[in-house]
């Protein structure tokens, strides 16, 4: 096992899980999020955020989703380093652009911009779980209410966003195919359940900063 975990597959596999496993986070958190949408002053979204963070079990689940957070992380360093390692001078004719898109040869740059507003994003998280986020006077609504007047961070996150969905377009698929799911049956419903999926949960998630801009919730 620790030589497989150690081999080029094996970490290509470690990256395809992680990531699939925050894919799986990014469900949750769109939902929750959504949740905003009501428009009935935050009510319903401040209670799900409540129980999202008192509740004995997502409170483990993040600690395992730092830690594949990490992991990922860590994978998509080896892995970059390893290939530039393996190809230390580049080939005097690329035609890269064409055997791949952008985004495929991007995907560091991408993963690196959204860790950026991770760490910004962290703020928030820190709110919900280590304050009273559902105090009647000063909730976790109304800290994204004050957050979001400040048109610079709404256009950070709606940069982030467009990141994430380039990230994931390639991410989505390529996480299925490392593991195996590439034949002819399921491959065309992986690839258009990847785009469907890179294009809803960032749109959604980029909605609500400019939702809340914008003075509509």
């Amino acid at each position: 096992m620790n030589k497989f975990l150690l081999s080029s597959i094996g970490k290509k596999t470690v990256m395809a899980v992680t990531g699939l496993f925050l894919i799986s986070f990014l469900i949750v958190h769109c939902g929750i999020n959504a949740l905003i949408f009501y428009n009935d002053g935050g009510e319903t979204f401040v209670a799900a955020a409540h129980f999202m963070g008192t509740n004995p079990i997502i409170r483990t689940m993040e600690v395992v989703l730092f830690v594949g957070l990490v992991l990922h992380i860590y994978q998509a360093l080896l892995i970059t380093m390893e290939n530039n390692k393996a190809r230390p001078v580049k080939y005097a004719v690329n035609a890269a652009s064409s055997n791949s898109k952008w985004y495929s040869r991007s995907m560091g740059l991408l993963g690196t911009l959204i860790l950026m507003f991770l760490i910004l994003h962290l703020k928030f998280w820190f709110y919900s779980r280590f304050t009273n986020s559902h105090n009647e006077h000063h909730t976790l609504y109304n800290d994204m209410q004050e957050e979001f007047q400040h048109l610079w961070v709404v256009v950070l996150y709606i940069f982030a966003m467009i990141s994430l969905a380039y990230h994931l377009v390639h991410g989505f698929y390529s996480a299925f195919q490392t593991i195996g799911l590439n034949n002819n049956k399921y491959t065309p419903l992986i690839r258009n359940a990847g785009i469907a999926f890179s294009i809803i949960v960032p749109l959604t998630f980029a909605a609500m900063p400019i939702a809340i801009y914008m003075g509509w919730i």
